[in-house]
């Protein structure tokens, strides 16, 4: 228990050179195209893994934008109740945002907690969009593996009139999500 406390800490802490020499022979730009290729030749894709949802596009100045994320949607008004957006970080974790609803105490910030760890790790609130409010999560290789192997992310923070309020996010399909959206980007 207390080395899965651990890999949830590190949610928070804060790789294309394999083609370089290929890249070498290639008559400029044209590696750049390639690179920049989807499959097919799309320019946008999304795929679905498990509970997790894949984009990439191409972007018009060139490179690729690829992430993996989860929306939950409230069953009977239909609205946005959580998004979380991931991207691979080149230390093998991933960085991205949580949005949550407003009506939070956004100063007692979120705390995260994999499956049944004994403690999460409390992250803060970065703004508040019209969207929602967003919670930057940057985390560890560590953390990734331990996500990888999980089966929820339990999310929980105070409501503003001080009931404790939980989210759960899916980690079905998180692996194979992460997988493809890192071959996308190679």
């Amino acid at each position: 228990m207390r080395e899965h406390a651990a890999v949830t800490r590190g949610l928070l802490r804060s790789a294309a050179a394999a083609g370089f020499a290929f890249a070498l022979c290639l008559p400029a730009g044209w590696a750049q195209a390639e690179a920049d290729a989807l499959p097919g030749g799309a320019t946008s894709l999304q795929e679905t893994h498990g509970d997790w949802t894949v984009a990439c596009r191409v972007q018009a100045e060139g490179g690729k934008l690829c992430s993996f994320s989860q929306e939950q949607l409230d069953q009977r008004s239909r609205q946005r109740v959580l998004a979380i957006e991931l991207r691979p970080a080149a230390d093998g974790g991933v960085q991205g945002s949580l949005l949550l609803p407003f009506g939070l105490a956004l100063d007692y910030g979120v705390s995260l907690q994999i499956d049944e760890a004994e403690q999460g790790f409390l992250l803060g609130f970065r703004t508040c969009l019209p969207a929602g409010c967003l919670v930057p999560i940057d985390s560890d290789a560590e953390a990734v593996a331990a996500l990888r192997n999980g089966a929820r992310l339990a999310v929980t923070t105070v409501a503003a009139g001080g009931a404790e309020t939980a989210f759960s996010i899916s980690l079905r399909g998180f692996a194979g999500a992460l997988d493809r959206t890192e071959e996308l980007l190679r």
